[in-house]
């Protein structure tokens, strides 16, 4: 925004000290450009935080639609290994909205830390695990950018939000462990591939991002 404000004083000078040569009118011209793209950017940030919610819902739609491609139908002969890591019930039904975004921004950073883990035995399109990890980085840096812009802060969260907050850390942290003990075999990854589509279409997760459609494998 500043820097919006000086090449636009900037631009005023020079259009009272010129002499209207023609060097000076590209000057102008370009300097007006300029000023113009910084705006119309301005406008554009604006906007999108005010459409935070339709923007979210069609990225998390885009990545269920990526953890299913990526990996196609679930392998029968992992059935016998799957794992309930007990998903915490009340997970992102905080009461102040600010917590709520961030809390969001937090387990999409969980979800993007689990999936740069060793991923040498997952099976998976390559392609569209890549497309699912930008997407991931894309919506925490969305995020933070539109949390920062409107200078909301995390509100004090009250007893029984913190007690969900140590149960969401568990909850990553057991599918952690869980990866690490079966050395990130092929069938360890399938199971977490599931369980972070059951997390990332989960009501409450669904209520704050605005998703309706689901999907099964």
């Amino acid at each position: 925004m500043h820097l919006y404000y000086n090449l636009c004083n900037l631009l005023t000078s020079i259009k009272k000290e010129s002499r209207k040569t023609k060097e000076d009118l590209m000057i102008t011209m370009c300097l007006l450009h300029i000023c113009l793209v910084m705006l119309f950017s301005i406008e554009i940030s604006s906007l999108d935080c005010t459409m935070l919610h339709f923007q979210q819902n069609k990225m998390n739609m885009e990545s269920l639609e990526l953890l299913s491609k990526m990996g196609g139908q679930f392998p029968l002969q992992c059935l016998n290994e799957n794992r309930n890591f007990r998903l915490p019930q009340k997970f992102l039904k905080l009461r102040q909205k600010e917590n709520a975004k961030v809390e969001i921004q937090e387990i999409l950073q969980l979800i993007f830390y689990i999936f740069t883990k060793n991923l040498t035995l997952a099976a998976w399109d390559g392609r569209s695990l890549e497309r699912f990890q930008n997407g991931l980085n894309q919506q925490i840096e969305h995020l933070e950018a539109c949390l920062t812009e409107k200078m909301e802060k995390k509100q004090p969260y009250s007893r029984s939000e913190e007690i969900i907050r140590l149960k969401l850390k568990k909850y990553f942290q057991k599918i952690d462990n869980f990866l690490k003990d079966k050395q990130y075999s092929l069938c360890s990854w399938e199971i977490i591939r599931l369980e972070m589509r059951r997390c990332l279409q989960y009501k409450h997760f669904d209520l704050r991002i605005g998703i309706r459609k689901k999907y099964i494998f």
